[in-house]
Order: structure tokens, then sequence, then C-alpha cells
């Protein structure tokens, strides 16, 4: 593989037009996610060099010997400088999860997103790309959302998500081509994290509970129609990508429908059981102040509510055309879980990489 500091096509200005579809050099921050490593697979076999930059180990046999790796911080200025060197685009996927501590969240998705930025301007990357959250738009009294909307966080988390797409602006202002991609909660091969919790009951045979009746419409996205909806970002025309656009599924049902769907893939005779939301989420709310429940407020205060965005623009302006539904993209989920399930069943954590300890929870399961 060539390495990132190896010469590369010579940069272009940053006021031209012009599309970049010859072989780039990517440098993909947090390429040892979830995304990070779906991203890589995908720039690969399209044949362009990738870099990643993250302070997780690049594990990943299928294309660790094809990848410059480079061991940092996105806080760590430094660390950046080394792996920006000879990059020509650079997608920004590395932030703290809801589960980090509040300071963790705010030094490395806002501070950590303004020394990318910066670091990418100083080495006149073409593009550096941004992928941000629909966790802008916090609990909305109205959809589908669009990229106008009102921004309201929830959490830090959610805070600090508008406060790093505010970091954004100010370098596409300055002259950066900054597309901001605002993906919906998406699923795929390597995503483990809270969907772990389902799958897990759901292999074992067991029903589900839901918040709410169910009722309502909850949009998803698989994470390989995310690549390819970043790679339209970083080849088409500059004027048409430097914006704002949402990324989600375009066929989807209800909440209960897109779950049941999984339980009956699994074979098991599982079932959705709807619970009224007001009680769960009061308890949600106890369990987490007790540290005994993986589940953070943005989830449970939004899981008995519509949420879903309008893709309109991504499909005029950058002809996204998202290949998977909902319930493709949970099934899809679902059986590469228990294809690798031996890999990872004993572990846990806070990312997406690994599954969410269920605490109370996994008492819950037994009712089940």
């Amino acid at each position: 593989m060539n390495s990132t500091t190896e010469s590369v096509s010579e940069t272009t200005d940053n006021k031209n037009t012009e599309s970049t579809t010859a072989v780039q050099t990517f440098l993909i921050t947090g390429g040892a996610g979830f995304l990070g490593i779906n991203l890589a697979r995908h720039f690969l076999a399209r044949g362009h060099r990738v870099a990643t930059l993250d302070i997780a180990e690049f594990d990943y046999e299928d294309c660790k010997d094809r990848v410059t790796i480079f061991s940092g911080d996105i806080r760590d200025k430094a660390a950046l400088d080394k792996a920006m060197k000879g990059v020509d685009i650079v997608v920004h996927t590395a932030a703290a999860l809801p589960l980090y501590s509040k300071e963790d969240i705010y030094t490395t998705d806002i501070d950590g997103t303004r020394n990318v930025m910066e670091a990418a301007f100083k080495h006149k990357v073409k593009r550096a790309i941004h992928v941000s959250s629909t966790a802008v738009y916090g609990i909305p009294d109205h959809h589908p959302l669009v990229e106008d909307d009102e921004l309201d966080g929830v959490g830090p988390y959610g805070q600090a998500k508008i406060d790093a797409e505010a970091v954004c602006l100010d370098f596409r202002n300055k002259g950066l081509c900054v597309p901001i991609i605002r993906p919906k909660s998406f699923v795929g091969p390597e995503r483990l994290g809270v969907f772990a919790l389902f799958y897990d009951w759901a292999k074992d045979g067991k029903g589900f509970p839901m918040i709410g009746n169910g009722r309502n419409r909850y949009q998803l996205l698989d994470v390989e129609d995310l690549c390819d909806a970043i790679y339209l970002c970083a080849t088409l025309d500059r004027e048409k990508v430097n914006d704002t656009f949402n990324i989600g599924a375009k066929e989807f049902t209800t909440m209960k429908e897109d779950y049941q769907a999984v339980l009956d893939h699994a074979g098991l005779g599982g079932k959705i059981r709807a619970f009224p939301a007001a009680p769960m989420i009061w308890t949600l709310r106890f369990l987490e102040l007790l540290k005994l429940s993986p589940l953070y407020k943005w989830v449970y205060e939004t899981a008995s509510k519509d949420s879903f965005v309008s893709i309109e623009k991504a499909e005029r302006v950058l002809g996204y055309k998202p290949k998977f539904s909902n319930k493709d993209a949970m099934i899809r989920n679902y059986d590469w879980y228990l294809t690798n399930l031996a890999k990872f069943e004993k572990s846990s954590g806070v990312s997406h990489r690994v599954p969410w300890g269920q605490g109370v929870l996994k008492v819950a399961k037994l009712f089940f």
C-alpha cells in the first residue's frame, strides 16, 4: 500500500468546482470504528488509498495490510498533523458517543472537530466531510425533518453535535469544502452497541419490549447506503456537495413492524410487546441515574415518537439512491451478528463496535 506520506496529485484550488474521480488518498478519523471500517472497505474497493486515525486498534484482518494506520487522538494536534500529510479527502467520523462522560464528549466532538478542520485547512485538503447526526434536531414536533429545521440538542451529545457543525461552517466560510452529513441511526456489518441487545434477545427466541404502542415511524439507515452518500460527497462537483444533507432509508414502516421483521426472520416465535411509554420512560430515567441501564436519554425519549427526515435534498442534489429499507438493513445486520457472535459475545463497552452491557435489562430478559 502506498503511504499517505507519498506524493499524491496536487490539490485543487479551494475555489474551483472540479469533481474528484481520480485515485485519491482518504483519511478516515475514527477509522477503527464501525463506520470507519465500512468506509475503508468502500474506498479500497474503488481503487483509492486509505489511511485511518484512531485511538483504538485497527484489527480488521481483511484489509489491515492495505491501509496506512495512524494511532492517535483527534484531540492531539500533532497526531493529526502527521496523519494529514499527503491527504486529498478527510472523512471525519471520530466522536465520543452519548455513553461517554460530558467532558470527553465536548473535548472530542467539539475541540476534536476543530482540530480536524484546522489540520485539513492547513494541509490544503480538497474536502473535509463531517459526519454529524440527526440528533441535532432533538425531539422535534413535526416530520419529516429538513436540513433548515431548528437545531435543538438533547443532552451533551446532541449539543456537541450542533456545536461541531458550527465549527465546520466556520471553516466552510474560510474556503474549505466541508460537506456535512446528518445520518439516521445506521446499522450493518460491524454494528453492535444498543442493537446487539435486541439481537441477543432475538437469537434466544425472546420477545422484546417496546416503549409505547410501536405505531410510530422510526427511520434507520444501512451503513452501505451511508458510505454511498459519503462517496458522492467525495466525488461530485465541489459546489454541489459543499452543503448539509440528511441521509436515511427511503422505505420504512412502523417501529413495531420493522423490529418484528427481525424476530420473524429469527424464526423462534419472539413477539414485540408494547408497553405504555410514560411509565417505561420514567423507569429508564431512574435506571440510567443508577447506572443500571445502557440506554441513554436520546434513545428512550425518542423511541415512542416519530423520527424521520426528508432525504429529498440528497436525492435531488447528490443523486442519492438508498438500496436498503429499514427491514433489509436490520435483518442484514442481524445475520452478520449471528455469523460473528463468537468473536464478541464475551466483550462489552460503550462504542458501536462491541455489545453494550445490558445491566438490569439482562434480568428483564428472563420474563420475555
